[in-house]
């Protein structure tokens, strides 16, 4: 048994040395969700159902804004495999164009949304407590974009550190601006929820500038970047960055866009129903972000590969990958079994609420494997740019089957909460199914094909 693993040896180390810091700046995305949780959490239920109103809206368009970010990773890296250095310089031109843009849109959408929030039928003091933190969090997306820009093209070239000590640092300035402005210390104003949304905005300030400056002052970039400029569109790489970034971003959407329409239907139910969803998909988004960061290095693994057509070494990489996962996700798992009421009480000390989080965090321990190998999947083939099929797969999943099961277990079975969580269980199931059986028939056709 272990020799038949022996073969994957030499990818563990290598895949982990290149996902790690990617899987600590996942972290550093959800930490600022989850330092806004924990620290408003203090302030009581209706503050913390609050904050689950706005990040499941503002979730939604981060992911989707990362996913159109995310195109340029595996085309940077299949050029990097080909030796076209000066092409990897021009596609970040045009993604830095491209994530600017994508920002102030989803900017806008989150803002518009804002202002009607009463059309989801939440609680009133729960909508009136969203509105203006939901406003300033919206408008971080834009330096978070910026952000995105530079860091994928980095990445795309195995450069992943940078961007880990960024987010690890911005956390650190979002949880110090939450104390100040939050709580009101050392005579700042305490501006409770809207305080952890000017933390938030300025910590991703702070990221864009840093990681921006990085790339386009780094001796390390000097052969790839000759004169960074971005006041001209060059429309083929644009094209060919949108190509592959929206299937991405769409991907992205149909699945924290499911879970996101969850927290809407789960807030018809109670405020404190919504306060326990928020704490458990904030303690699940963890687990997701760790090993999305996973599926980042497969894809660059798999489009460096892919680029110098050695698909044996691409099959190899890429299955160790799912061995990382798989590995990772049972941690999580036996994490989440054994201390379901324990990471609840960190967020507020509600009983109630504890106790339905609890019950959640169980659901969410089953889920553990099936989340892992779908985004390690989804990553593979995004080396692979095989975008389109992963799209439609995650659209029936989530919206044809998932949301609308969610919603007859919920509420027409009276399972509440909990039979909403299982019906994404099982979406997220069908798609890891699916995506690696996608990967298994594409990577051995590859190899057939040079052989």
């Amino acid at each position: 048994m272990f020799q038949s693993f022996a073969k994957y040896k030499p990818y563990y180390k290598s895949n982990f040395l290149l996902a790690y810091p990617v899987v600590i700046s996942q972290l550093g995305h959800m930490m600022t969700s989850v330092a806004d949780s924990v620290m408003v959490g203090q302030l009581g239920t209706i503050p913390l159902a609050a904050c689950a109103l706005g990040n499941s809206i503002l979730g939604i368009f981060m992911v989707t804004g990362i996913g159109i970010s995310q195109g340029v990773t595996p085309l940077v890296a299949q050029e990097n495999g080909k030796n076209n250095k000066s092409v990897c310089g021009l596609l970040l031109e045009q993604s830095v164009l491209i994530c600017i843009v994508t920002g102030i849109i989803l900017c806008g959408i989150v803002s518009l949304i804002a202002f009607h929030l009463d059309i989801l039928g939440q609680a009133e003091n729960v909508v009136l407590a969203s509105k203006n933190y939901l406003l300033i969090i919206g408008a971080s997306i834009i330096p978070l974009m910026l952000f995105q820009s530079f860091r994928q093209f980095a990445e795309g070239l195995g450069y992943t550190r940078q961007a880990m000590f960024l987010s690890v640092g911005g956390n650190i300035l979002n949880i110090i601006f939450n104390f100040l402005l939050i709580y009101g210390w050392f005579g700042f104003p305490a501006l409770g929820l809207f305080g952890a949304g000017i933390g938030t905005f300025i910590s991703r300030v702070f990221m864009a500038i840093g990681m921006g400056l990085f790339v386009i002052k780094s001796v390390l970039f000097k052969d790839y970047i000759q004169k960074f400029k971005i006041n001209k569109a060059d429309w083929d790489k644009m094209r060919s960055i949108i190509k592959l970034g929206f299937p991405i971003a769409m991907q992205y959407f149909f699945e924290v866009g499911a879970f996101s329409g969850a927290a809407i239907m789960i807030g018809w139910i109670g405020a404190k129903e919504l306060a326990a969803h928020q704490i458990a998909i904030n303690l699940a988004a963890l687990t997701y972000m760790g090993a999305s960061g996973i599926g980042v290095a497969a894809t660059i693994k798999a489009g460096h590969a892919f680029g110098k057509r050695d698909f044996k070494d691409l099959r190899l990489s890429a299955i160790s990958s799912y061995h990382l996962v798989i590995g990772y996700m049972l941690i999580t798992a036996f994490i989440f079994l054994t201390c379901n009421h324990l990471l609840p009480s960190v967020y507020i000390k509600n009983e109630e609420v504890i106790q339905i989080a609890g019950e959640l965090l169980i659901v969410a321990a089953f889920f553990q494997l099936s989340d892992g190998i779908q985004v390690v999947g989804a990553g593979i083939l995004r080396g692979l740019s095989d975008v389109k099929v992963p799209t439609l797969v995650t659209l029936i999943a989530y919206w044809i089957v998932g949301l609308p099961l969610g919603y007859v277990l919920g509420f027409t079975f009276h399972m509440g909460p909990i039979g909403i969580w299982i019906s994404l269980s099982m979406s997220l199931t069908v798609v890891a199914v699916l995506l690696y059986w996608r990967f298994n028939k594409l990577s051995k056709s590859l190899q057939l094909s040079v052989n």
